[in-house]
């Protein structure tokens, strides 16, 4: 009985986060939580209409935002993506800490964001300058079969 007691009190208690810098990110990593400054902002504007009309349908005053955001620390910048709600959030000059981030990849490159699991939220101006010579975005991974010999 003692071990069950001890087993439900675990489920319910909050990890600390471990804040992590941006040159300790790696492919296929999540649970990353970091304070980032918001370099630059690019939205992401779908060019198939057409493509997208069916989900107009459902949500018309709704269209699906997306943004590319070179976010940083004194380690390196990596580009973040922001979607709907989180493209207000993420504003250039800005400080954010990213909550429970996870690594996706794209074009065999890596790209930090947030789903529905994580949160975004705007903190104190960071005091540090963003490494932007170490955008961890440009490089490029290749998937290896660990299984081939």
């Amino acid at each position: 009985m003692a071990t069950a007691a001890v087993s439900s009190g675990t489920a319910t208690a909050k990890r600390k986060p471990v804040f992590v810098k941006v040159e300790q990110l790696k492919p296929g990593t999540s649970g990353h939580t970091l304070t980032v400054n918001v370099v630059e902002v690019k939205t992401i504007v779908p060019t198939n209409r057409k493509a997208r009309s069916a989900a107009s349908l459902t949500q018309p005053s709704h269209p699906s935002r997306i943004a590319e955001c070179l976010v940083g620390d004194e380690t390196g910048c990596i580009l973040f993506t922001a979607r709907n709600d989180q493209v207000d959030v993420m504003k250039p000059g800005s400080t954010v800490i990213l909550r429970n981030s996870k690594i996706d990849m794209f074009k065999s490159t890596m790209r930090l964001s947030v789903d529905k699991w994580g949160r975004i939220e705007v903190t104190e101006p960071a005091s540090f300058a963003v490494k932007e010579d170490n955008n961890l975005s440009l490089i490029e991974y290749e998937l290896v079969n660990v299984g081939d010999h």
